[in-house]
């Protein structure tokens, strides 16, 4: 089977005055993603698939003209659902990121649930990889949250903050795993996008 890989957008231009999901990546996240696509790290064959949120959208349109690689995109593949709360201030919107991995069943402030947003992104990989077969490399752009949580069900971990990309490789997102689904099987823990020296 080809591994397949989860990549996070790196920065984004924060504006509290537009829906977080529309949030494009600032210089600085354009330039890290533009800088690891001139790497040439991931498989010049894979097929890119997207969240429909604009950042995710931005890293792997970034990533597939390299090659002139296709992009697929999946409203499955987004961020766990925060819309209840929409923008917050980082302080107050980082104890909630703390609650909803402390209580992956419970809702959050309205928030979708860590358990059902593992549900879904579990379920939007495993679809997406019945659909192009396992002897095609894929490539997940995607968030940090949810790729968290499809890190610990493919590792066999409890949903855990721990388990954040922000603890083990960069802070602002721009961070992969790889992994085998097929074997249930992470090839990897987060690595940034410069830290990454391929597989």
């Amino acid at each position: 089977m080809a591994v397949s890989y989860y990549l996070t957008h790196p920065e984004v231009r924060i504006n509290p005055d537009v829906p977080v999901p529309f949030w494009g990546l600032n210089e600085i996240g354009q330039a890290r993603a533009e800088a690891f696509a001139r790497g040439d790290l991931l498989p010049t064959n894979a097929i890119f698939i997207s969240s429909e949120e604009t950042k995710a959208e931005e890293l792997a349109e970034i990533l597939a003209t390299r090659h002139g690689n296709p992009i697929v995109t999946r409203p499955d593949l987004g961020e766990n659902d925060r819309s209840s709360t929409g923008f917050l201030p980082s302080e107050a919107f980082e104890r909630l990121v703390h609650r909803f991995f402390a209580h992956p069943e419970q809702s959050i402030e309205g928030w979708e649930t860590a358990k059902a947003a593992q549900t879904r992104i579990v379920g939007a990989v495993e679809q997406t990889l019945a659909q192009y077969g396992t002897e095609t490399p894929l490539v997940f752009a995607g968030h940090g949250g949810v790729g968290t949580l499809f890190k610990c069900f493919i590792a066999g971990r409890p949903i855990a903050q721990i388990e954040d990309q922000r603890v083990s490789a960069h802070a602002g997102g721009g961070n992969l795993f790889a992994f085998d689904l097929a074997a249930k099987r992470l090839l990897c823990e987060w690595t940034s996008f410069e830290n990454w020296k391929g597989s």
